[in-house]
């Protein structure tokens, strides 16, 4: 299956180096009803970021997005709140391996971080692996191998093994 289509448009939300794990699902809340999970995502370092973030928004950032833990909740909780995409100039490799397995795309784009603007539109193509930002910049991202994209385009994993179940 080819995916076609995979652009994705919204605000910036605009994060530094080093997101971990932690700050993206918050161990402390690991219990609590996921409504409560999901109002702590990223508080220590923006903390209007789960009650402001609407559904297709980006979230944008430096090096080493997802480290820490193999917290499958972090990308799941961000796919949750509506994140349409992550752009980052570098993923901790669990965290981009569990984000496309739950269908959140990921795109790494070197110096992306030092070039957009928090709450400017942001423009991702999957299929061309490039970023277009308010200003009309286009910055090259590395594009995903075709086999990451079509689990993309399937939903994740779980719907695209069920799809494959079915015939």
């Amino acid at each position: 299956m080819s995916p076609s289509g995979m652009t994705f448009s919204g605000k910036t939300w605009l994060l530094g180096d080093n997101i971990s794990t932690d700050l993206l699902s918050p161990g402390h809340y690991v219990h609590d009803p996921m409504t409560v999970r999901l109002a702590h995502v990223l508080e220590a370092v923006r903390p209007e970021f789960a009650g402001g973030v609407q559904p297709g928004d980006v979230v944008v950032a430096g090096k080493n997005f997802g480290c820490g833990s193999s917290r499958e909740s972090a990308p799941q909780h961000l796919k949750d709140l509506g994140v349409a995409a992550v752009v980052a100039e570098s993923f901790a490799r669990i965290f981009s391996r569990n984000a496309i397995a739950i269908g959140l795309p990921v795109l790494t784009c070197p110096f992306v971080a030092g070039r957009a603007r928090d709450g400017e539109a942001i423009t991702v193509s999957l299929d061309q692996g490039e970023v277009m930002l308010a200003d009309g910049t286009r910055l090259q991202a590395e594009r995903l191998p075709e086999a990451m994209l079509d689990v993309l385009a399937r939903g994740g994993i779980v719907p695209m093994l069920r799809e494959i179940g079915r015939r």
